[in-house]
């Protein structure tokens, strides 16, 4: 999910560039686009991308603190071994 979150990142970023340089490149389908209209999907894309990446990293660290806690009170760890 990280990987994806990237990718949101970085397509929002090209598009918010290339949106800055020229409008009518990444809004081709629009009679008069303006760098308004790229802003805001912009910061949507940005506020989608950053809340993505979040998320992943909870899941991340709730899944480490579940891996974790198994670890602690797995029996065969009290299992004393025999040599």
């Amino acid at each position: 999910m990280k990987d994806g979150s990237f990718h949101v990142l970085i397509y929002t970023a090209i598009f918010f560039i290339l949106g800055m340089i020229k409008p009518k490149w990444p809004l081709f389908f629009l009679k008069q686009p303006s760098r308004f209209i790229i802003i805001a999907v912009s910061t949507v894309g940005f506020m989608v991308g950053a809340t993505m990446y979040g998320e992943a990293m909870r899941q991340e660290k709730l899944a480490q603190k579940k891996v974790e806690s198994t670890q602690i009170t797995s029996p065969a760890a009290e299992l004393p071994t025999v040599k």
